[in-house]
């Protein structure tokens, strides 16, 4: 049903004592529930959360293994911000939208620090700035209007320089918009600790499962799996990433591949801080709670898994180069070095919401660098839209009526 891709290769750091342990066995036989969702992954695992939270039976379904997608390939940097400047965002989609689409980024990080504390999952959350710094995209002096943008409506960014920047980043670099109220994680525990606190609460998880064929009619949804298997709910949710099914529209978007590596632990910069560059193709850098630094970027348009993959080498001494370049004293040798694609939308906004056409189906995509922020924006969208609930940013995110 799906066009089959391998989302990722390398091996991330996450990995580094296995891959987390979902139970999800076979789907014997048919199935039914209030909601099945399409899709192992960070985006599957917190709508699920929400559909479960409010009462409603679930069936999840992945033709891999739970987790083992690109969501195991994330650096799970848990920005405010988007991909996209305020400033370019606004020029492209307007004003209100561009203002409402970083509030809910924003708020979307403390969604998720509440669901983590809430269920006590050990997903390795914590509290951090976000430095974003002058690049080919946005100039200091472009980065600086980009910081008067954000002061405006009201978020929590400044414009750091010299010797204060220094003390938080230790960067020789003239200025930075730091913003408060990011976060990082280790992705693969969130997912698994997501997924195993929602099949204690109830939630049904199979694989490996393939849909077919969905039917939907007044009454409800039927997913015929590739083993003749029927699930029948009264909604669907189908989280699949980039591998798009054929009834979801492509919207305006883009396959990329990305890359990234992590260090030894080592000495890092004083306040962790989530760093960003303003480039494209552009470059980010972490820490991990044992002093890792996790660095990325070199984006390029995807076009196949195995030219994807010949890459990694070249790619990962590329980001090493960066690495270096911005902190002479870090050693920026490779100790992981992994790569993955993901869809990402022409405007850096993601589609979410009511498949066209379909009353009963709903999608997600078009995530880009913000997958787990915009995965968090969807469950809230997806479960009031199943439990007849307005949401206000439903409109900013929703596919296009054209």
């Amino acid at each position: 049903m799906t066009r089959h891709l391998d989302l990722r290769s390398g091996q991330p750091v996450w990995t580094m004592n296995g891959m987390p342990r979902i139970p999800a066995p076979p789907l014997e036989g048919d199935g039914a529930a209030d909601a099945v969702i399409v899709g192992g992954g960070v985006s599957g695992a917190l709508v699920a959360d929400s559909l479960v939270r409010a009462g409603l039976s679930v069936i999840a379904i992945d033709r891999r293994e739970f987790g083992r997608g690109s969501s195991a390939a994330s650096t799970a940097l848990l920005a405010t911000e988007l991909d996209r400047p305020l400033t370019q965002l606004a020029d492209e989609v307007g004003g209100e939208k561009a203002a409402r689409a970083y509030w809910r980024s924003a708020a979307a990080i403390g969604f998720l620090r509440a669901r983590i504390r809430d269920l006590r999952l050990q997903a390795r959350f914590r509290d951090r700035l976000s430095a974003y710094l002058p690049g080919n995209v946005l100039g200091l002096t472009a980065l600086r209007r980009e910081c008067e943008a954000r002061a405006r409506i009201g978020l929590r960014s400044r414009f750091v320089e010299g010797e204060a920047l220094h003390r938080l980043t230790s960067l020789q670099v003239e200025g930075a918009i730091v913003t408060a109220g990011s976060a990082e994680a280790d992705p693969l525990r969130l997912v698994g600790g997501l997924w195993r606190s929602a099949i204690a609460r109830g939630a049904s998880l199979h694989a490996p499962v393939e849909a077919r064929e969905v039917r939907e009619s007044r009454a409800g949804v039927i997913v015929t799996t590739a083993d003749g298997a029927e699930i029948k709910a009264r909604h669907a949710v189908f989280a699949t990433g980039y591998e798009l099914l054929p009834f979801v529209p492509a919207a305006a978007s883009d396959i990329h591949s990305t890359w990234a590596i992590a260090t030894a632990p080592q000495t890092v910069w004083p306040s962790r801080a989530l760093i960003w560059e303003a480039s494209d193709p552009y470059f980010y850098a972490r820490t991990t709670l044992d002093g890792r630094v996790v660095a990325g970027g070199e984006d390029e348009p995807f076009a196949d898994d195995d030219k994807r993959d010949a890459l990694i080498a070249q790619k990962s001494k590329a980001i090493a180069r960066k690495l270096a370049a911005l902190w002479p004293s870090l050693d920026p040798t490779p100790d992981y070095r992994w790569t993955g694609s993901f869809g990402e939308s022409r405007s850096g906004l993601p589609t979410i919401g009511r498949i066209p056409g379909m009353d009963r189906c709903f999608a997600v995509l078009g995530y880009g660098g913000n997958g787990f922020t915009f995965s968090a924006i969807a469950a809230q969208i997806i479960s009031r839209a199943i439990l007849g609930l307005p949401d206000p940013d439903e409109a900013v995110f929703g596919f296009d009526p054209k």
